[in-house]
């Protein structure tokens, strides 16, 4: 498994993303997180096929600090089932150096 992973989420607004991002970053579960913007999400919620706009983000961080990441993200978010995915890095297409940035950010958090 790789030790860097990243998480894409989305969320109802901006200011949403960017309250969950700063709760990342400056809990030290995430060393960057990139709010991409304004989505349009067709999807099934309980028996009906809904719209909405949404702001999607992506969480850089590393596999030991995921978990806690999830959590936090789950706290702050105001959905009743937040869309969080994780996807594993892979290191051999990777830059080294970056890689180390975030493990070196992102390794030592914990969810307050």
């Amino acid at each position: 498994m790789s030790r860097i992973m990243f998480l894409y989420a989305t969320a109802p607004d901006d200011a949403t993303a960017r309250k969950i991002g700063q709760a990342l970053v400056e809990a030290r579960l995430a060393a960057c997180v990139n709010i991409l913007g304004t989505a349009t999400s067709i999807y099934r919620w309980k028996g009906a096929v809904e719209s909405a706009e949404e702001i999607a983000f992506l969480v850089k961080t590393t596999a030991s600090a995921a978990g806690a990441a999830r959590n936090l993200i789950l706290k702050l978010h105001p959905y009743e089932t937040p869309a969080i995915a994780a996807i594993n890095i892979d290191e051999a297409g990777s830059n080294e150096a970056f890689l180390a940035w975030i493990e070196a950010e992102s390794a030592t958090g914990s969810c307050r």
